[in-house]
This record gives C-alpha cells, structure tokens and sequence, in this order.
C-alpha cells in the first residue's frame, strides 16, 4: 500500500495488451538514390475507466467467438500474468553486454546500466537514510532528459523499493512542484542540467535533490543481481511502480498509481501480442512521462533485450536519418502520436521530391521496418493512407489510457481497420490483475489520458 495518508481510490482493471522481421534486400540498384538521399538528410476522447472497465468485463463474460465478428481487425487483447512478478532491472543481466540504449552519450550495455541504477540506488538509500535499503513504496521523483539517464534513475527508484515518479523537462516549474508535493516524493533525482531549475522548488518543498550525471558508457563492474535486497522478493506483485499523471483535461493532472504486477501484465502482454525480438531496434522520440513513451517504447525493449535509440529530442530530420540509416543498430520498430507523423509526412513532402527517392523509401521501409505504431489520439485517415503510400507501412493503430495501460489494438498479422483501433470488440480470455490508485488529490473530477 502506499505510505503515508494518501487519500487513495483503487479499481481493479484487465491486465492487457505478431510480423516476422523481414529478410534484409540488396539495395545495389538504389545506392545513387541512397546517396541522394543522405545529402538531403544532412544539409545545413475519452470516457470514464469506470464505463470501460464494465464494458470490458460484461464483454469478457460472454466470451463470443472472434471469428463471428465482423470486424475481424480488431482486437482486444489481454494477457495472463500468473508468473513470477519482478521489474525488468531483474533481467539486465541475463543480456549482459548487449546494447541496452543508444543516445547522444553513445551505447549503453545492460550490464551498465544495471551497474549504473544500482550505484545510483545505494545513493539513494544513503540520502533517506535507509539502512534496510527498502524504501517501502516512497515516491522518488526524477527529472532525465530522453536518454540513459532515464533508465537508470527509474531502475534505481524501484532497486530501493521506491515508486518512480518522472517528471516532464518542458513542464513549468509551478506544475513540477505540484506532482513532486501531490505525489508525497521523499526525493528528487535531477541529471545535471535540471538540477538548477528544480532546486529551488524541492527547496521550497522540503524536498532533497540528488544530483545524476549522464550514464557514460564502460562503466559497469562486477555487480550481481544479488547485490540488490529485493531482486529476488516475492512481494513485487503488490508493490507501487510508478505514478503517471494524467493530461489535466478537465481539472489539475490525477497521478495513477500502477503496481508492478500492472506493468508487468502491460509489458509482457505487448511483448507477446507485438512480437518483440531481442534483435528489435525501436527509435524513441516520445516524452516519458506517459505509458506511450514508459511502457510501449522503452520497457518493452528493455524487457526481452532490444535496443532502444533514443533521441534528445523530436526531429523530422533526424527521425528520417535514423529510419534511412543502413548502419547498425537498424530502426526496425517505430512508434509515435499521428501529430508526428504528420511532421514527417510534411519533411517528406518537401525534401524527398525526387521519384527515385520516393522509391528507395519505400523500398527501405518495407525491407527493414517490421512494425509501425499510431496512438495517444486518433490518427486522420488522410495521414495513415500517405503514411502507407510513403512507406508501405500500415500504421497499426491502438488504445490506451493512463489507468489501465494498452486495451485495444489492430492486429499485427491480418487486416487493419482505419479509425477502429478504439472500437471494442469481444475478446476470449480475461484475467483482472494489477491495481490502478489515484494518487493523493483534494479534488476527484474524471480525467482520463489517452495514452
């Protein structure tokens, strides 16, 4: 249960959400539009959890067959969650010295950044004064940029028996304040180049900063897993794992308190129904303080040992560079909100005229690139149909929301249906896991984030 004197409201929610990588093709025929290419590249609507959750479960309780639906391309998919719970810093080390992130810094072995989080967790246990070095569910807040960073304070947060609390860069100082005293965070970790702007608010807060360099890489040592206290309790399942606020649409933003064994279900049901390989490369270019940007494009690849390209910051330039590039680790998967990619949509329109250049794109997409996502808002049709024309890519369209993670889904093998990735469909097995908790608040209007 989570510290202190939370005024807490818990629902009980489904536990939720496969193309082979396509064979790498000779691009000799296209190199001088490869080239071209590069030179162009490097110039100068919600409804209340409450209303869902029913709908999910009297649907569950029919259990209609999916072959009777007519509307076969979509999905809704659950996931059964009986193993083990454990966060994925428990699995760093089974990948070892594979390439965990790549980012402005360099590449970032799993081995690292489990070295890493562990430094960064005895740290925090010396600063709460915690000899146990179990810090029972305090929430730690933390302020990365899109980086390794991240991975390190989130994976220390929980190595120390804390729920991680991120908070957003581009966020004033006013909302930062309000989720650092909302959330009840005994700590906030800040990467060097926030330390100044967060400091005065702890301060005024009452709050300790605990200042984290940029994660560089060849830094690991001999560290095991037994090192940590908990990597092998059997209490995970119930534990707090983070807070994720909602948007504020209709009153200031509400944290949801997700259990470790809620993000586990989330994690692995996407990991199986998306088909994640460790040999998956995924480019990131979302904020992370959403489960788009949390769990979709950063967990799952840390889960099975993929490799995560994280960018600082969005790029249409560099998003475009990063898919095109032939140079290892290769984009396989991408995923993005559709104002993004209307962005690249526009970037392609401008610099990528020239039909032989058209053609290498699409071309390379459709050898390289297994997966493509839209979420977090619906995607205009005219959008997924250039999309497709550009790429070859159908944009596979899902639904989330910040209390219950991912529910719906087109399929990944099968016919995609444009604009019904939100339409709710009977499904087979369900299996209610996990506990969603708003977090402290003074007032409890809905608001429910798309995700």
């Amino acid at each position: 249960m989570p510290p202190r004197d939370s005024t807490v409201r818990r629902c009980d929610i489904a536990a939720t959400l496969r193309a082979p990588c396509p064979a790498f093709c000779n691009h000799s025929k296209r190199s001088s539009a490869g080239r071209m290419l590069l030179s162009l590249l490097s110039p100068r609507a919600s409804w209340s959890a409450r209303c869902l959750l029913r709908d999910l479960h009297r649907w569950g309780l029919r259990r209609q067959k999916r072959a009777e639906c007519p509307h076969r391309g979509i999905q809704t998919t659950w996931t059964a969650s009986s193993h083990h719970v454990s966060p994925v810093f428990t699995r760093a080390l089974t990948f070892g010295d594979k390439i965990a992130i790549v980012d402005q810094n360099g590449e970032h072995t799993y081995r690292e950044l489990f070295c890493q989080s562990l430094r960064l967790s005895r740290e925090i246990c010396r600063v709460l004064q915690c000899s146990s070095r179990d810090l029972k569910e305090e929430r730690i807040s933390f302020l990365c940029p899109n980086d390794a960073s991240y991975v390190v304070a989130q994976w220390a947060s929980w190595m120390s028996g804390g729920i991680a609390v991120p908070l957003y860069k581009k966020h004033p100082v006013q909302q930062l304040e309000y989720v650092i005293e909302d959330s009840q965070s005994a700590l906030v970790i800040a990467a060097d180049e926030y330390v100044g702007k967060i400091s005065p608010s702890a301060e005024k807060l009452g709050v300790p900063v605990l200042p984290l360099r940029s994660p560089s890489s060849g830094s690991a040592d001999h560290t095991v897993v037994e090192d940590v206290p908990l990597a092998s309790s059997a209490s995970w399942k119930d534990r707090g794992a983070m807070i994720i606020y909602t948007s504020g649409t209709t009153g200031r933003p509400k944290g949801v308190l997700s259990t470790h064994e809620n993000v586990q279900a989330v994690t692995t049901g996407l990991v199986e129904k998306w088909e994640w390989k460790k040999d998956d490369v995924i480019l990131h270019v979302l904020p992370l303080h959403h489960v788009h940007g949390v769990i979709n494009k950063l967990l799952c690849p840390l889960w099975v040992g993929a490799t995560c390209v994280m960018l600082p910051e969005f790029s249409a330039q560099m998003v475009w560079k990063k898919i095109l590039s032939p140079q290892a680790p290769r984009v396989s998967v991408f995923m993005a909100v559709p104002t993004i990619y209307a962005k690249l949509i526009e970037y392609y329109d401008e610099h990528f005229s020239q039909p032989q250049v058209q053609d290498f794109v699409r071309a390379f997409c459709q050898q390289n690139i297994r997966l493509m996502v839209s979420g977090s808002a619906a995607l205009p049709v005219p959008v997924l149909k250039k999309w497709k024309a550009i790429t070859g890519h159908t944009l596979l369209e899902r639904y989330g929301m910040t209390e219950i993670g991912m529910a719906l889904s087109n399929p990944l093998h099968g016919v995609r249906v444009p604009g019904r990735s939100l339409e709710m469909t009977p499904f087979r097995d369900v299996l209610l896991s996990g506990v969603v908790a708003y977090s402290h608040h003074r007032e409890h209007t809905s608001d429910h984030h798309l995700s």
